[in-house]
């Protein structure tokens, strides 16, 4: 559904995007240390299958961030949810860290 090379990193604004129906998808997050916090979900209005297109936009999220070897705290429900559904996301959460 979703493109990686459509979901841009924007640093500046601590997000992740993806421009979808001329509406932005997009994650955003705080960085610390080597862990990324992963803060607020928010999804146009516009998309039809909000579940599937939540689920394949996290899952992009989360490769990008395996990629980099840095941990995952999601502090957003919805993203939370997400990586109890994805066990294999679990192996991401820094020590201590259990949703």
């Amino acid at each position: 559904m979703i493109d990686a090379a459509e979901l841009i990193d924007n640093t500046f604004l601590r997000q992740f995007e993806v421009k979808v129906n001329d509406e932005l998808a997009k994650v955003e997050y705080s960085l610390q240390e080597r862990k990324i916090f992963l803060t607020k979900l928010i999804i146009p209005s516009s998309i039809d299958n909000k579940e599937e297109f939540t689920a394949d936009f996290l899952k992009n999220i989360m490769e990008i961030i395996k990629e980099r070897n840095i941990s995952v705290v999601p502090t957003s429900p919805p993203i939370a949810k997400f990586i109890r559904k994805n066990r294999r996301y679990k192996a991401m959460l820094p020590v201590g860290v259990r949703i």
